[in-house]
């Protein structure tokens, strides 16, 4: 403890998600930490796929650890990326701190062992901010949602079992046409995209206002429907690629496209669904890897790839940590609890708690017990 400030060992292991090579913080957020007063702890090669070497981290002033187990084992606060994998949840220890996205709402093995293990986890994607808005999930959200244009188009290419359009179209040729459910930030970066390679685009929101501000923000080249369960029926027909771009926070994505709708698509169209960490907003979603990132369902092809943004790492990583590191200096700073109790929005974070569920939107969607974490922290 340095005056009203604690020192906190912090510890970053390696990403061992299929394709994640995002790290938890970056050798800037490193020296930042450093000069705070804290002990850094970062394992060997966590960077080294997107250019961050042991000896940038060195230089920052960390120390490298040679093992995952030598992080968790003596890191009082771990900083990651992706949800914890089984083995990593079984390092977890009831005086440590978790500080990652986590997903759990559709995932209860997740949240049996986080609760099992006692440690306290926190979820960037369900800190808030005064505006109500996620500012840990916005930017993996902006580019998750500009990726979605990118590898729907490559998708719908024929060689990639796609129907064979050009989303752009040619002189003389239509452009493809594109739906994006929801209008939120993945919905607004899918359409920028669409729009900038020429697609013709239209956003279905069920948010007047939103659709409204959108409207103004892009113009008459963007078409904004109000997503009535008709209007919804005949855009899906009548599209090339549908963008799945819908989040309640913290809670089970909605089914928005069913099964029965794949067959009045066309034979070779794209569904991208960038709600997959949240269980999928389409009937016939189920998550799959960027080493085999689609499959077919009635002649229509599923991209569920669940961590979209690990496949652009270096961008991605430097985005999450330019909006997570303040939130990391405050749970290194002035402890976990005080932090929570300090800052409400931080205190949104909170999933899971000395076997706790803490985070009512997760207890419903798993049939569990809530906790309400303004009770821990007073």
């Amino acid at each position: 403890m340095v005056g009203s400030r604690m020192v906190t060992r912090i510890g970053v292991p390696k990403e061992i998600k299929n394709h994640e090579y995002r790290v938890g913080l970056t050798p800037a957020s490193v020296r930042e930490l450093a000069a705070d007063g804290h002990a850094l702890l970062v394992q060997s090669g966590a960077g080294a796929e997107i250019g961050f070497s042991d000896e940038a981290y060195r230089a920052a002033g960390a120390e490298i650890a040679g093992t995952a187990e030598e992080v968790f084992a003596k890191a009082d606060l771990i900083v990651k990326v992706k949800e914890p994998q089984p083995a990593e949840c079984r390092r977890l220890r009831p005086d440590q701190v978790l500080f990652t996205y986590l997903h759990l709402a559709p995932d209860p093995e997740q949240a049996r062992l986080l609760m099992e293990s006692g440690c306290t986890a926190i979820a960037y994607e369900t800190v808030t901010d005064r505006a109500g808005r996620l500012p840990l999930l916005a930017p993996m959200s902006e580019i998750a949602g500009r990726m979605a244009i990118q590898v729907g188009a490559v998708a719908l290419q024929k060689s990639n079992g796609g129907s064979g359009i050009l989303l752009g179209g040619v002189p003389g040729v239509l452009p493809g046409k594109v739906l994006v459910i929801g209008g939120g930030v993945v919905g607004a970066n899918a359409a920028r995209m669409a729009m900038g390679l020429g697609a013709d685009v239209t956003i279905a929101d069920r948010s007047m206002p939103r659709l409204a501000q959108l409207d103004d923000l892009f113009g008459p080249r963007l078409k904004t429907v109000y997503a009535s369960a008709d209007t919804l029926d005949r855009l899906v027909a009548d599209s090339d690629l549908v963008v799945g771009a819908v989040l309640v926070p913290g809670a089970a994505a909605p089914k928005l496209v069913r099964r029965d709708q794949l067959a009045g698509m066309r034979r070779g169209s794209v569904l991208v669904d960038v709600a997959i960490d949240q269980g999928g907003c389409f009937e016939t979603s189920h998550a799959t890897t960027h080493s085999d990132p689609t499959y077919v369902v009635d002649g229509v092809v599923h991209y569920c790839v669940a961590n979209m943004p690990g496949a652009v790492a270096r961008t991605s990583t430097e985005a999450l940590n330019h909006a997570t590191l303040p939130f990391v200096q405050a749970l290194a700073g002035k402890g976990w609890k005080r932090a929570l109790a300090e800052d409400p929005h931080l205190l949104e974070g909170l999933n899971v708690h000395a076997g706790h569920l803490t985070y009512a939107a997760v207890a419903d969607a798993l049939g569990q017990p809530f906790t309400d974490p303004r009770d821990l922290v007073g």
